[in-house]
């Protein structure tokens, strides 16, 4: 697919504990993009996402916003190669 994009997101703020990556899946699953969520040691929620391009750009505007219970201070997006996901999953 030639406007396939793969990015990989580093979400902080109040993350953890919300059911952040269970609603990433949903979120991202809702959008037809594979890739993985896992929470990190520092608090944060980092996330790969890959899949048509507008599709991860929705998913990211969508980041900056989170689950009712979060409160999203930062989303940092960096350009990722892709790792040829077909589902998205949670990481522990």
């Amino acid at each position: 697919m030639p406007d396939t994009k793969a990015i990989h997101a580093q979400v902080s703020g109040r993350v953890q504990g919300v059911s952040f990556r269970v609603w990433a899946r949903v979120e991202a699953q809702g959008r037809g993009l594979a890739g993985w969520v896992r929470n990190e040691a520092d608090g944060s929620v980092s996330a790969h996402l890959e899949g048509p391009s507008a599709d991860v750009d929705d998913m990211v505007t969508a980041l900056h916003r989170g689950p009712p219970a979060a409160i999203v201070r930062e989303v940092t997006v960096n350009v990722a190669a892709p790792i040829g996901a077909t589902h998205f999953d949670i990481r522990s």
